[in-house]
């Protein structure tokens, strides 16, 4: 079985989430003994559709545009069991690259008329490849695929064609060290996917079901450190891949906000089956306290002192902000007395593992 999985994100690396996914339905389909070859449309010359129809007229089933796309693209596309289209969700349906990519595919069909059922279709020239759609969106609720849903089923599955659509919304948050465990449960599912297509010709329900779970319990604190890390990025003056690159982290600007990034970043197989209570006074720029609890595994944050804490840190806002940020030595600040720690020492040792931010 041959497929050629046509990678449309305009990213190539690990900020493509697009890649990621694609990596692991690859995968799958490899281990399931498909021949699977991989190309990626920002390394290719495809122009869009000139809307000329001489690939109907004067050069039938040929495209009289001279580019990457009729010299080896498309002849490889007909060839093909199947075709995976990847790409990121833009405005709610597909990117342009791939949308370009699929509009040249029109030699495929011949210009007559013909009528299925209530339908007005044009006849197939070659056989067409079976079609897998693969989506990821940074958005948390998977109805902002429905759109684009909508579309692959009145193109592709009116003729059979479609088989199979894997979306995958909130995708950001499969890079995050702190949510790996669960990343590798949806890229395992997506991995099965791959094989269930090859030996199926589908994705069975529960596998799409560990594919679209929710990667986190909070999707609105997720969103809130999301916000964090785009006001960073506009207040440092950095774009999104310089963020990254740098191993920068979303830097708080107020109490509630540092609390929120600590829950959103913490590490439960780090803190095991710890029970601790970690209290932050601050001074400065910002005037209050907060407390972290940790117990089995889970972390909640509230507002104001502990009863009883095993550690307090207290600290001028904007010193603690640069530790967390790793703009100063948070090891030299305590051993020049620039914060102070009450309570287990070990508690503060331990913070670079229990918290991934």
């Amino acid at each position: 079985m041959k497929v050629l999985a046509i990678n449309g994100s305009p990213r190539s690396d690990a900020m493509s989430k697009t890649k990621m996914m694609l990596t692991a339905l690859v995968e799958g389909m490899r281990e399931a003994g498909a021949s699977v070859e991989v190309v990626d449309l920002r390394d290719k010359k495809v122009q869009t559709c000139k809307g000329c129809m001489c690939c109907w007229t004067t050069s039938p089933g040929v495209c009289v545009i001279k580019d990457d796309m009729t010299k080896e693209l498309f002849p490889r596309w007909i060839e093909t069991d199947f075709a995976v289209y990847a790409f990121p969700l833009y405005h709610f349906t597909i990117n342009a690259a791939m949308k370009a990519f699929i509009e040249r595919t029109l030699p495929v069909l011949e210009p007559f008329f013909i009528t299925a059922g209530k339908e007005t279709l044009h006849p197939l020239r070659y056989r067409h490849p079976r079609v897998v759609f693969l989506s990821v969106a940074g958005f948390p609720e998977y109805s902002v695929f429905d759109q684009l849903s909508s579309w692959a089923r009145f193109i592709y599955g009116r003729f059979g064609a479609l088989t199979a659509e894997i979306y995958r919304p909130m995708s950001e948050a499969l890079a995050l060290p702190s949510l790996k465990p669960k990343a590798d449960e949806i890229l395992d599912a997506t991995r099965r996917a791959g094989r269930e297509i090859v030996e199926r010709g589908k994705v069975s329900e529960q596998t799409m079901s560990q594919v679209t779970q929710d990667i986190v319990d909070d999707p609105k604190l997720f969103l809130q450190v999301a916000d964090i890390m785009w006001k960073t990025c506009i207040r440092e003056g950095i774009s999104v891949r310089e963020f990254y690159e740098k191993g920068c982290i979303p830097r708080p600007e107020t109490i509630k906000e540092f609390s929120k990034l600590m829950r959103a970043g913490f590490n439960p197989e780090a803190a095991g089956g710890m029970k601790a209570v970690m209290q932050f006074d601050f001074r400065g720029s910002r005037e209050g306290s907060c407390h972290l609890t940790i117990d089995g595994g889970a972390i909640s944050a509230s507002e104001g002192p502990a009863e009883a804490p095993d550690i307090t840190i207290s600290s001028d806002f904007d010193l603690w902000m640069d530790i967390l940020c790793k703009k100063a030595d948070g090891q030299q600040m305590f051993l020049e007395q620039k914060y102070a720690v009450q309570g287990d020492l070990g508690l503060l040792m331990r913070m670079n593992s229990l918290f991934g931010v």
